[in-house]
């Protein structure tokens, strides 16, 4: 796949986003917090949930979400209602915002493997530094770091989760790309947790990748959860019972303690 088929499968979702039926009204999220926070290289991302309340005693858990389409800020009122409807009240959401580092950028989330023109700071390193802001505000359980994306946001989580060493401790990867040459040593999948979401009739991020991943991420050790949809591309049916679906299960692989990350 040359960069524009991978930019068209990166951009794609955003008009399948449009397909979840979700109201303009916002009266269901009005007293759900969002606080956004920024970092260096005009990096922002989104806390939603309150970070100022007392953390349970193992600490908040964290969903790091990367969304898919343009990344924007415009995906804040379907991920509060990700929050409202898929978590406990333990957990504290992530929204990172994508930064346009060019103006022909042909990748959202861009990655030490996937640079763009102008890119100061990889998606990887992102995710690192925003779990580490999180952290100088309030408790963080580390065993429950989990990483979320679709369509453009699932190739810099599987980035980010094959790293040597890696602040995520589950990864929920839906109707997105694999492409190994792109990625860290699958190696370093061992004893890692991956719930991938995918439908065969997804004609924009082709099936056969996602059964890749399940087939070369098992390989080497990773514990996969391989969960397949109908309809094709997009969030479709029980959207939100079907992302609860994916968090849980990778709340269970994570209930052990794990080795310190970075």
């Amino acid at each position: 796949m040359n960069h524009l088929k991978i930019r068209f499968c990166y951009s794609a979702f955003i008009v399948f986003f449009l397909m979840v039926n979700i109201s303009h009204a916002q009266n269901d999220i009005a007293d759900i917090p969002s606080k956004k926070h920024q970092l260096k290289n005009k990096l922002v991302f989104h806390v939603i949930g309150d970070e100022s309340k007392e953390a349970p005693e193992n600490g908040f858990k964290l969903l790091i979400v990367l969304p898919g389409g343009d990344g924007s800020k415009a995906f804040t009122p379907f991920i509060k209602r990700i929050y409202q409807n898929c978590l406990d009240e333990d957990y504290l959401v992530i929204q990172l915002i994508a930064r346009k580092w060019s103006k022909k950028q042909y990748a959202t989330w861009p990655t030490r493997y996937l640079k763009v023109k102008n890119m100061k700071t990889s998606t990887e390193e992102f995710i690192t530094q925003a779990i580490n802001e999180v952290k100088k505000q309030t408790k963080v359980d580390s065993r429950h770091i989990t990483a979320f994306g679709w369509a453009s946001g699932g190739g810099a989580i599987y980035t980010t989760a094959l790293k040597e060493k890696s602040p995520i401790t589950g990864s929920f990867i839906a109707m997105s790309v694999f492409k190994p040459n792109l990625l860290p040593p699958l190696s370093n999948a061992k004893d890692r947790h991956f719930y991938i979401f995918h439908s065969k009739q997804d004609h924009v991020c082709p099936y056969r990748m996602a059964a890749s991943a399940n087939k070369k991420l098992t390989k080497n050790g990773a514990h996969v959860k391989f969960v397949e949809y109908s309809g094709g591309h997009g969030w479709r049916g029980d959207v939100f019972g079907n992302i609860r679906n994916g968090i849980h299960w990778l709340d269970k692989q994570n209930s052990k303690p794990l080795k310190k990350a970075e």
